[in-house]
């Protein structure tokens, strides 16, 4: 007799969550819903999966591994501090780390930070990428956020109303994605 074993972790870390950022006239906001999950149990429905960071200069928020984003964004922190109002060569200096470090190199998160200028993606394969059109979404649910968001942005909406009708939208259809959203927001240049 076979005998079969659910796991109950996962190696992706697109994989039970939702950050989405959306930069539009003059403003940049990330937004992340607050469900844990482990298998098919919701383990917590209002965690904290994004922050300010850098002194209240950076927002950033994250998808995978909780252990591991924050683990991350201690070390973007400390990146941020090493190379202030630097964000670009702060999180290519952590990706660097990310990629190359043996601790790090087994964390499995991606984050989405954002300054004033930048919005970027940050993945443990070493990837420090601009979204295009100022809007991403990682996470189980960050495709469906996406979508909804690139659909709005020709709308009157500013960015926060399209963050938020956006994650809805995610909740809505990804049952590893919640309506209880953290949401933080910065003036951009852009």
């Amino acid at each position: 007799m076979q005998q079969h074993t659910i796991s109950t972790t996962t190696n992706d870390p697109w994989h039970a969550t939702t950050i989405l950022t959306v930069r539009k006239a003059g403003k940049v906001v990330i937004a992340g819903d607050g469900q844990v999950s482990l298998g098919q149990t919701v383990i917590k429905s209002n965690a904290k999966k994004v922050r300010s960071l850098g002194n209240g200069n950076v927002i950033a928020g994250f998808a995978g591994a909780t252990a591991d984003a924050f683990t991350l964004f201690e070390r973007l922190e400390s990146k941020l501090e090493q190379y202030p109002d630097q964000l670009v060569r702060s999180c290519v200096e952590l990706a660097k780390d990310w990629r190359t470090d043996r601790y790090l190199r087994r964390l499995e998160a991606m984050m989405l930070v954002a300054d004033k200028a930048s919005t970027l993606v940050l993945t443990g394969t070493g990837d420090v990428l601009e979204p295009e059109n100022d809007v991403m979404g990682i996470g189980s649910g960050g495709n469906y956020a996406l979508a909804a968001a690139r659909a709005l942005l020709d709308t009157d909406f500013e960015a926060e109303a399209i963050v938020r009708r956006a994650m809805a939208v995610a909740s809505e259809i990804c049952v590893y994605t919640n309506d209880n959203l953290i949401v933080e927001s910065l003036a951009s240049d852009r």
